[in-house]
């Protein structure tokens, strides 16, 4: 389960968001929504202490922080309850596929090299590239290094997924094999729990539990995703809903 609680966030006096209350029960898969700038990203990372929160209370698993007082073994505590998939891979260019999934494997759980990259293997395996094991990053698609950024995920072992635009990086015919992966990976862990954040709106109305719109780093609409998708209620959400259907359409 994910809690917040009143959590704020400020960058050189500009407000990105304040008093946001939230829950995510276990197995719920709560997609984020807005438009680009409206602290959807800050948000996500303030969850595992990417960024610092000014303010707030966030309890992610057996963890728990009350901003800003958090010390170095409640971070590390809260970075272990959680796995993040980013933009941009954030693979190693001097390593292989295998060897990306397994380096946390190998530097923070203290596991065998042996049995880490046995590990990595069965996680390249399930996103469908075990015969790019041994491929570096430079040698690999936008959409492969996605998929072995997902695999490094799951190796983890968390039941706790944060996803941040993890197809934005992509040019368009990468995305379907991606979100193809996140979906299977979502139906075959159903006790996982998701915080998205995703501009790809019928993939979020396929997976989602629960849908938030986010915008000028304020909750201004949540519901079910055929609600909040569908049928907006919030002038707001109506007005991006459309904005984002006809930018779709022209492309």
């Amino acid at each position: 389960m994910i809690e917040i609680k009143h959590l704020a966030k400020t960058f050189s006096n500009h407000e990105i968001f304040s008093d946001i209350n939230l829950t995510v029960n276990t197995g719920e898969i709560l997609a984020i929504i807005g438009p680009s700038g409206s602290g959807k990203s800050t948000l996500l990372r303030c969850l595992n202490l990417l960024e610092q929160p000014d303010q707030g209370e966030v309890t992610i698993g057996d963890s728990h922080f009350t901003a800003p007082h958090i010390s170095k073994k409640q971070a590390v505590k809260i970075r272990q309850e959680s796995t993040m998939v980013f933009q941009q891979f954030n693979l190693f260019r001097q390593k292989t596929a295998w060897q990306n999934v397994a380096e946390n494997l190998v530097t923070v759980k203290k596991i065998a090299k042996t049995a880490a990259k046995e590990r990595a293997l069965v996680e390249l395996d399930k996103v469908g590239l075990s015969e790019y094991a041994n491929f570096y990053p430079g040698q690999l698609s936008g959409g492969q290094k996605q998929r072995v950024a997902i695999a490094r995920s799951l190796a983890t072992d968390s039941k706790i997924l944060l996803l941040d635009e993890p197809t934005s990086a992509l040019d368009s015919e990468l995305v379907g094999e991606v979100l193809t992966t996140l979906k299977s990976v979502v139906e075959e862990h159903p006790d996982y729990t998701v915080i998205l954040v995703s501009h790809e709106l019928e993939f979020v109305k396929e997976v989602a539990t629960q849908v938030i719109f986010f915008e000028d780093g304020q909750i201004v609409e949540s519901g079910q995703p055929k609600d909040v998708l569908s049928h907006p209620q919030e002038t707001q959400t109506q007005r991006f809903l459309s904005r984002f259907t006809q930018q779709t359409i022209a492309q």
